[in-house]
């Protein structure tokens, strides 16, 4: 029996790596370093705090007089030297930037989970139940669908901030954006679970569910909702993208992550008071990997959905 086991387990393991999603990663280029890209920033950012030189949001360990200092150049009052240079509080700007992708990730991925939760659930009752939950809930997405999503998302922050004691604003800011970037965000998760869902309520498999006895909610998670999840899978790897974008533009308005907590949209709006100045790696840098992230996640979607749609192979 163990002889068994042992040859099955490499067997399975070399038909996964054969398998055709595999064998279409391997075989895409830009799909591999988009995948590596992103892996890289997010262990970069989780492993921050041992990564990082320096705990840039420690007043402690901050020096003044590091101020200014150019990338990969010794500064002339501490002689200190900064890989990507220092901000005009002496942070160094390599360990803002890794500090900065936490809060953007953790924002990023929270605000898709909600979106996708939320949307899932109500395109999976619009689209089976139908009748008049169909129409209130279709109606709800048709009317947010007129306004641009970044303005839902700040009125959305607005009012969560506003009916927030004001001792707990600060506190409380990460968990308001994530709410407003989920509940801004969940139509087009609904619509598409709602249009997979009307096909695949007429197929045989559920007409004999209904026919067993199974229940409606039963049918709906445990036969339904495997079958209509691979655009949902699509749809959540390029809303990260969108997610990062929006968090990062609401820091940038000065509605978003609090300076206590900045994300790389606050390290941008920083750094574009410096631009004209001279001091050009302060935007620089947080501008790029800002760059960086969202163009890899949105061409690791674009591989994800040309690998997970078989009319496309």
């Amino acid at each position: 029996m163990a002889e068994l086991s042992t040859e099955a387990s490499p067997s399975r393991l070399r038909q996964a790596w054969n398998s055709d999603f595999i064998w279409s990663f391997r075989h895409s280029p830009v799909a591999v370093v988009s995948f590596f890209i992103v892996l890289l920033m997010m262990l970069g950012a989780l492993f921050a705090p041992l990564i990082a030189p320096h705990n840039p949001f420690n007043p402690a360990t901050l020096n003044l007089m590091n101020g200014f200092t150019p990338p990969g150049q010794a500064n002339q009052f501490t002689g200190e030297s900064f890989l990507l240079g220092t901000d005009d509080q002496g942070r160094d700007v390599f360990s803002t930037i890794l500090y900065g992708m936490r809060i953007s990730l953790f924002v990023g991925l929270s605000a898709v989970l909600l979106a996708m939760v939320l949307g899932v659930t109500l395109g999976l009752m619009a689209g089976y139940v139908g009748g008049w939950t169909e129409t209130i809930i279709m109606r709800i997405a048709d009317v947010q669908l007129t306004f641009p999503a970044i303005l839902v998302a700040m009125l959305i922050f607005g009012i969560a901030k506003g009916i927030t004691p004001p001792e707990y604003r600060n506190e409380m800011a990460i968990w308001v954006l994530i709410l407003a970037i989920g509940l801004s965000d969940w139509v087009q998760f609904a619509r598409v679970v709602r249009g997979a869902t009307l096909v695949e309520k007429n197929k045989e498999y559920v007409q004999a569910a209904r026919l067993i006895g199974r229940k409606r909610y039963t049918i709906m998670l445990r036969h339904i909702l495997p079958n209509v999840l691979n655009p949902v899978l699509v749809i959540a790897t390029i809303s990260l993208a969108l997610a990062i974008i929006a968090e990062a533009t609401l820091s940038f308005l000065g509605v978003g992550a609090p300076p206590t907590k900045p994300s790389l949209g606050t390290l941008i709006r920083i750094g574009q008071e410096f631009m004209f100045s001279g001091e050009w790696w302060i935007l620089f840098f947080p501008a790029m990997t800002l760059l960086a992230l969202a163009l890899s996640i949105n061409l690791l979607g674009d591989w994800l959905r040309d690998a997970l749609n078989p009319r496309l192979r």
